[in-house]
């Protein structure tokens, strides 16, 4: 079993790493006695130290006096440099000019892929295909460390049921079974299973914890839930961070329980070290300490204190450590035993990678040269991006389009380079990127004709535009409203079909670019609604870094393929999809809402005592104005071809608690196309010592199918796969009836039940 198989090889890395660290520790403990041993404590503080060079902004301030302060031992290590010159440069200062030659670790927001950029982590999560995704980070390692780069913020793997947050488009979905998954992957695709290996570079597991969860879908807004819920449904893939062996840990910016994440001690000591075991550094977001203050905290000092007390190893751009610990340390708010275990663990992180040995050891210009947006590379990232499209409807089979006659492509994301790879893509070379209309005519080529027009803005807003056009992503046309659309139309009527490129731009999505509407934008529904009148078939490319709400599109567009940002080869993957090269085959990893109040909407909530599946009951679990279920569910997504799923059969209908069962289903492709389905094993748990969902993803495989062709695919169901926290936060399983249902979506399944017996 495929999934079985992905665990089982996560396990045989994360055994391999645990053996050569156990065989090194001796020796690595010896070298860091020693050198520790000839620290002074101001040299022991700066190790805590990350400012920002100012190479790549991410944030709202720059570290100043950087070279000096290096000099002076009081840097860690930098990050957002880019470029083997620039990163040599400054290591040279910290191995030549500082008293004690310690090396500096660089870090980057390689997100989803360094110049070769893959598609954003949301899309990717579409795509359920774990060695595709794992493949991903191993390329982005190889590429970041031919530039210099030995460590990177990523994978974000914060549970997310707001689509109206931004950094949706940086995650992995609303699941956490699905979210562990891609976390265990993306990890053994950075780390490998040796990190002093030239082509690794060391994860950090972000956001620790719950950032995924603000009100009201603002950034960095608060995050307020019940610890029962903290473990069973957001903390499972921070977790699988752990046991996958990341090296190193980012805090986040909400509260827990009223205290600051970066700040709190049940958090950062009680639950990620002592609880789950994790040993490597932890490091605060950007200026997370200073933040505190605003979170009302105290002083600089005092949050200082606060964050190294809880288990806070390294400050990001607040200077906090850097400038309070010292004093804070002679007025007994800290003690120097934390400070020496913080500096200990990012030595130990230095050690591990090799730097101690050989400084420069990711700074060889060759590599940089030869590895980096190679074709290889390429050729990953477009057919990776091809597996994250998830086709919502194609009615009037309008889709897959010939390559022959006229087709009009229109909409402000037809020709955008800059907006193609997605948000956070800070290494990105865009300039070397296709727009969608130079990879359609590519595609189409001599056979037909691709005639374009703009149409209209991203909206008729233009501080909105603005604000979501940032970083080089701005495409703001001053032409009359009604000069664009016409042009748009006439070209249309000239066309065999509309090949709307629509949605929102690039940063529209991400850091800092929460919405409170999650419609369409009104100047592209105007051009929408003025092309459903030529009469003309239309395809609709939706653009977007989250789920959006689609409920006019879906009522009056037959055709619609969600294309997310899918990265540097996004123009040449969805011609690859649109021509029928590629049949589509991502799933939804969120519930796609009917509208912004039924927010927070996902597949795996509780049942309520009054439940009502219709619409409307009186005294129900009800709205008066909309249905209760989403507009298209999790899992869901559709295909060029069709699969047909035999009855389901269940090994026994009794589990053991020391045994297992099967379960069983043979998927045939009943089309004339090669497609690919993601079949999916949900569970429920009858009856419980506290309330449980009404159903939880439990399994699934990827399976590619011919025209004609059948596979049987199997899941092992095990006492460990049914386990969840109860009240006082034991991880249990608990005898009784179970639900197993497969399907191809959450919300078609197949069902039958089996009992857990003692």
């Amino acid at each position: 079993m495929k999934n079985f198989k992905s665990i089982l090889a996560a396990l045989v890395l994360l055994c391999g790493a645990m053996t050569a660290q156990a065989v090194d520790q001796a020796k690595m403990d010896r070298f860091i006695d020693d050198l520790m041993g000839r620290m002074t404590l101001q040299e022991k503080i700066g190790q805590l130290n990350l400012p920002v060079t100012g190479d790549i902004i991410t944030g709202s301030s720059v570290s100043g006096d950087v070279v000096s302060k290096i000099k002076a031992g009081q840097v860690g290590g930098l990050f957002n440099m880019k470029g083997v010159q620039s990163i040599r440069a400054l290591q040279e200062v910290a191995v030549k000019q500082s008293r004690l030659g310690i090396p500096l670790i660089f870090g980057m927001d390689v997100i989803h892929g360094y110049e070769t950029v893959f598609p954003i982590p949301f899309a990717m999560s579409m795509s359920w295909d774990m060695d595709a995704i794992r493949n991903s980070a191993r390329i982005a390692s190889i590429e970041a460390t031919a530039d210099g780069i030995c460590w990177t913020f990523s994978p974000m793997v914060d549970i997310c049921r707001e689509p109206r947050w931004g950094r949706m488009s940086e995650g992995n979905g609303e699941d956490p079974f699905l979210g562990s998954a891609i976390c265990r992957a993306m990890i053994e695709g950075y780390q490998g299973n040796d990190l002093s290996d030239k082509s690794t570079m060391m994860a950090c597991v972000k956001h620790f914890a719950l950032y995924g969860a603000p009100e009201g879908g603002r950034d960095y807004n608060t995050v307020d839930m019940s610890h029962v819920r903290m473990f069973n449904e957001y903390f499972p893939p921070y977790q699988a961070g752990v046991d996958a062996g990341a090296g190193s840990f980012m805090t986040s910016f909400n509260v827990i329980d009223y205290i600051p994440a970066t700040g709190n001690r049940w958090l950062m000591t009680e639950v990620l070290r002592d609880r789950w075991g994790f040993n490597g550094f932890v490091v605060t977001d950007y200026t997370a300490i200073s933040e505190m203050i605003n979170h009302g905290m105290g002083d600089l000092q005092t949050v200082s204190a606060l964050a190294l007390n809880a288990g806070t190893d390294m400050d990001m751009v607040a200077d906090g450590f850097l400038n309070t610990l010292e004093k804070s340390l002679s007025e007994g708010k800290v003690t120097l035993e934390d400070i020496d275990k913080a500096c200990r663990r990012i030595l130990e992180a230095k050690y591990k990678m090799g730097l101690f040995d050989d400084p420069y050891r990711y700074l060889d210009a060759k590599r940089a040269k030869k590895d980096i947006y190679t074709d290889e590379h390429r050729a990953a990232a477009r057919q990776l991006a091809t597996e994250t499209f998830v086709l919502l409807q194609n009615k009037d089979g309008v889709l897959p389009l010939q390559r022959t006659g006229k087709i009009a492509l229109v909409g402000p994301l037809a020709n955008t380079r800059a907006n193609m790879p997605g948000t956070w893509s800070v290494a990105a070379s865009s300039e070397r990127y296709s727009t969608l209309l130079e990879a359609m005519r590519r595609a189409v080529g001599d056979k037909g004709e691709v005639m374009y027009a703009k149409g209209c803005n991203v909206c008729y807003d233009a501080e909105l535009e603005k604000n979501s056009t940032m970083f080089g992503r701005e495409m703001r046309d001053e032409r009359p409203v009604d000069v664009m659309r016409d042009e748009a139309v006439r070209i249309a009527k000239q066309c065999d079909v509309i090949v709307a490129a629509m949605g929102e731009p690039s940063e529209m999505s991400g850091e800092s670019s929460s919405r409170s509407e999650l419609t369409i934008l009104d100047a592209q529904k105007d051009l929408l609604t003025a092309l459903l009148a030529t009469g003309k078939p239309i395809v609709l490319l939706n653009f977007s870094g989250r789920t959006t709400v689609m409920d006019w599109e879906v009522e009056n567009i037959p055709t619609i393929l969600n294309v997310w940002f899918g990265g540097s080869e996004a123009a040449d993957a969805i011609c690859d999809v649109v021509f029928g090269d590629v049949s589509p085959s991502g799933k939804l990893t969120a519930t796609m809402p009917r509208n912004v109040g039924q927010i927070p909407i996902y597949y795996n909530h509780l049942m309520t005592g009054r439940p009502n599946p219709k619409w409307f009951s009186k005294y129900t679990s009800n709205y008066l104005d909309v249905p209760n279920d989403p507009l298209f569910p999790f899992g869901y997504g559709l295909s060029y071809t069709t699969f047909e799923y035999s009855p389901m059969t269940l090994s026994s209908s009794t589990l053991s608690e020391g045994g297992n069962i099967t379960a069983s289903v043979t998927v045939t492709n009943t089309g004339s196309r090669a497609g690919a389905e993601v079949v999916q094993l949900y569970i429920r748990d009858m009856v419980g010592s506290i309330a449980r969902p009404v159903q939880e993803l439990k399994g699934f495989e990827r399976i590619n199918l011919k025209p004609g062709e059948s596979r049987t695919v199997t899941f092992t169901i095990n006492a460990e796969l049914l386990k969840f926290y109860n009240k006082d936060l034991e991880h249990v399983c608990e005898p009784g009836d179970f639900e197993v249902m497969i399907g191809t979506d959450s919300r078609n399944v197949q069902r039958l039940s089996f009992t857990l017996t003692r």
